[in-house]
């Protein structure tokens, strides 16, 4: 089984939200997922608020093969890059 990490879009109309999840990469965007690993909530202004990951459980399916989609790399690596300034 092929494991992508990736976005699922939530809430309404001209108001998405996503959450990062572990998916068989043949499922659909919004089918049945493995595990949430986090949110990304683009409209929010508070930026502390706008990304939360659970980088360890990250870590895990990284290590076990899975691969991230090109948007949740980008947001992987802000999240370290936070993490690691803090």
């Amino acid at each position: 089984m092929a494991v992508r990490l990736r976005l699922k879009r939530m809430g309404r109309r001209h108001r998405p939200f996503y959450r990062v999840a572990a998916m068989d990469r043949r499922q659909k965007r919004d089918g049945r997922v493995l595990e949430e690993l986090g949110f990304y909530d683009p409209i929010c202004k508070d930026a502390d608020k706008q990304l939360s990951l659970k980088l360890d459980r990250i870590e895990y399916w990284l290590g076990q093969g899975a691969l991230p989609s090109d948007t949740v790399g980008r947001l992987i690596e802000r999240s370290r890059a936070a993490a690691t300034s803090s």
